[in-house]
């Protein structure tokens, strides 16, 4: 397992049929005001154009980016919790984000959640608030009602078996992933709840900023979807 350095942010963007939107994605990643980041982009064996796009753009911008971008394609389908293992094992950073790769991080986001674990070494996991958008509706829409965004409140609602924290929001601290593992495979379309609910039992710190940071893209093809209708 590669060694950590000091105050880099691994940001893992995994994909699959991104095809129509990878590249605002990534490109949301590369204008972030926290220049200490990695780019590492896992591809599940899509079979669109996406895996062109990507090395398309990683050649276009990689020597814009501070430190390194790794482009990995899965030569099968693994799921999506298999390319988030193998992203994360691959991380060198303090700190690991994660990115789904047809959404869209607010410019500040990476910068806000370090600067609040920098802030608070007893809180091992921050998300962020959300607000959904659609093709038609390029404004955003709505924010989510189900978030918590006090330590205490999210220890709760996980203690009760509820959840509180979107996936793709996260950023949190390398050493958690060393102790606990990645997501399981065991809870199809919940595949983070586990890893967050044994954090929370084992007393590690986890709640969300309340600053709107992260674009949660609604369409047709998405994964949540065929789990949620949603």
């Amino acid at each position: 397992m590669p060694k950590r350095k000091h105050g880099l942010v691994s940001v893992i963007v995994t994909n699959y049929q991104n095809a129509n939107y990878i590249k605002a994605c990534l490109d949301s990643i590369r204008k972030q005001s926290y220049r200490e980041f990695e780019l590492i982009v896992v591809d599940d064996c899509s079979t669109d154009e996406s895996r062109h796009l990507i090395r398309h753009w990683k050649k276009r911008y990689k020597h814009r980016l501070k430190h390194r971008m790794l482009f990995v394609s899965m030569p099968r389908n693994i799921g999506f919790p298999g390319v988030l293992n193998v992203a994360m094992y691959l991380a060198k950073g303090e700190f690991i984000a994660v990115q789904d790769g047809d959404d869209i991080s607010h410019p500040e986001r990476i910068e806000k959640q370090v600067d609040y674990l920098r802030q608070h070494p007893d809180i091992g996991i921050v998300g962020t608030n959300y607000r959904l958008f659609t093709e038609q509706h390029t404004t955003p829409l709505e924010t989510p009602a189900w978030l918590a965004f006090t330590p205490g409140e999210v220890q709760a609602i996980y203690q009760n078996g509820g959840h509180c924290v979107s996936h793709g929001t996260i950023l949190f601290r390398r050493e958690l992933f060393d102790k606990y593992g990645g997501p399981t495979r065991r809870l199809a379309g919940a595949e983070d709840y586990e890893m967050i609910a044994k954090c929370v039992q084992d007393g590690v710190g986890v709640t969300n900023l309340q600053d709107v940071l992260y674009f949660y893209r609604r369409h047709d093809k998405q994964r949540s979807r065929h789990y949620y209708g949603a």
